[in-house]
């Protein structure tokens, strides 16, 4: 199936396409054309996860090789080269699955240009899918980089009261980091003479030219994941960006610093990457501490998930550089996770924030006793949150530390004081929201999940359980392609 790579990409741009022929023959603020508008961004979003879920169908785990290649010559002797392999496939399909989410979770909360916002995400979601499926450096920076433009504006236009600086914040860091990035990608092409990304994984780069290379990469991922200390703007972003906003960013944005450190950093500087392990491993630990602290002492709903996906962040990016295969696959199994999980938990402040318009937790107090479904999926969600066995988070997690431990050892001890600290922040912020007396008379008129909002978790709550008691159907298709980088990877470095 030649072109299905490029189809699953590009379907949300139909669906953009015939929003703006929508807005052309109607006005904008007529309740019909936003109403219309909705379902088309809706329906386009379950056409690219029906297309999506065809793509994992009929991918072959069995091999490492990249799949359903397309090779065209674009210009200037750059190729426009797509494919997937057992890595990227399970992100394509990750972003596929949480778009429609977010549409359905927007249908109320957003008022104003409601087109415009729908338009957003879905370019957004072509962006993020062609980030996953690149095969070609200067591709990949194209999809890399423009997919800061529409999340700037989600924040910026529908975000909170001070999206502007949020929204600046973010769109400053992440550039800042690439702009380096840019020019490690200028070089590699003109030394290697090729931007193929398969062909540049098995160039052998001068080890002293390594180190530059991986610094330039390093600076444009470590501000994307985040690590410490380049995590200031997430935060920010996530505080001051509409509740869809908040799940792309934490369940997929995130997730690309973590692709590009295992597509890139690890096969094409290996020597870098072991000598810049330590570091790494460093980075990690404090990220896991320092900002699971932090989070304890929020009084914002969502900056406290915000913490917390640094700290989880910090279990891949220890996964990914302990460079053996339990690493690499807890560290791809809780990217995939953390995507559902974190997701589905800033939905539940996205619920409660819809019905009283604020986050702040001493305003709530005693949930349960007028929301108990809500507070039902709550309690899930914050479970797999600190890595309760038998959802998600546990399985991650526990193949990161085993990783790390086989390499470091007092790296998978600190690490695991994380495991604790979430669950004091995870499980206080709980007890203050849902539990104890209902004191606040605004909570009284307060209502339970309606039916969309049941819809919306439903399937969050599905893929947190399964995953949970059978990671065999993310470790299976991932494999093979992890197997290869951990074997080339310790190949190059004599392990």
């Amino acid at each position: 199936m030649t072109g299905i790579l490029s189809l699953t990409t590009y379907a949300p741009l139909i669906g953009v396409a015939a929003i703006l022929l929508l807005r052309f023959v109607g006005r904008a603020d007529d309740p019909k054309t936003v109403e219309a508008g909705k379902w088309i961004a809706f329906v386009t979003t379950l056409a690219t996860l029906a297309l999506s879920i065809l793509l994992v169908a009929r991918f072959d785990p069995n091999t490492a090789d990249f799949q359903f290649v397309e090779d065209v010559a674009w210009f200037a002797g750059l190729h426009y080269r797509m494919g997937v392999d057992g890595i990227s496939v399970l992100f394509v399909l990750l972003t596929a699955f949480l778009m429609p989410l977010c549409i359905a979770a927007s249908w109320k909360s957003i008022e104003t240009r409601v087109l415009e916002y729908m338009i957003a995400f879905l370019v957004l979601e072509t962006l993020v899918i062609g980030v996953f499926c690149a095969l070609d450096l200067v591709l990949f920076y194209v999809f890399f980089e423009f997919g800061l433009v529409p999340m700037f504006l989600i924040i910026g236009i529908w975000g909170g009261k001070r999206r502007v600086y949020a929204a600046f914040k973010f769109f400053l860091y992440t550039l800042l980091g690439s702009v380096l990035m840019l020019a490690a990608i200028l070089g590699m092409i003109g030394i290697a003479g090729t931007s193929s990304i398969p062909e540049l994984m098995t160039y052998k780069f001068d080890p002293g030219l390594q180190t530059w290379l991986w610094l330039a990469f390093f600076a444009s991922f470590a501000v994307k994941m985040p690590m410490w200390p380049v995590h200031t703007w997430l935060p920010d972003a996530h505080v001051e960006a509409p509740t869809a906003g908040s799940v792309i960013l934490a369940g997929i944005l995130l997730k690309m610093g973590g692709y590009g450190f295992m597509r890139f950093s690890l096969p094409m500087f290996p020597q870098a990457s072991e000598l810049f392990t330590p570091l790494v491993f460093a980075m990690s630990v404090i990220a896991i501490v320092y900002t699971s602290l932090v989070a304890f002492r929020q009084t914002d709903i969502k900056k406290l998930i915000a913490y917390s996906s640094v700290a989880h962040m910090g279990f891949v990016t220890m996964g990914i550089f302990s460079g053996n295969l339990e690493g690499q696959q807890g560290a791809v199994y809780q990217m995939i996770s953390h995507g559902v999980i974190s997701g589905a938990l800033f939905l539940c402040v996205g619920v409660v924030y819809d019905r009283m318009h604020t986050r702040e937790i001493a305003f709530y107090g005693g949930l349960v006793n007028r929301m108990p479904w809500y507070a039902a999926v709550f309690m899930l969600f914050t479970m797999g949150n600190v890595g309760l066995p038998g959802t998600s988070g546990f399985v991650g997690e526990i193949l990161t530390m085993t990783g790390t431990y086989q390499v470091s050892t007092w790296t998978a001890l600190v690490a695991a004081s994380g495991v604790i600290l979430s669950a004091v922040y995870a499980l206080t912020l709980y007890r203050r929201v849902v539990f104890g007396e209902m004191t606040n008379p605004a909570l009284a008129q307060i209502t339970d999940l309606d039916w969309r909002e049941v819809a919306i978790f439903a399937p969050l709550i599905i893929s947190t359980l399964v995953l949970g008691v059978q990671p065999g159907l993310v470790t299976n298709l991932t494999a093979t392609s992890v197997n290869q980088l951990v074997t080339v990877y310790q190949a190059a470095i004599g392990g």
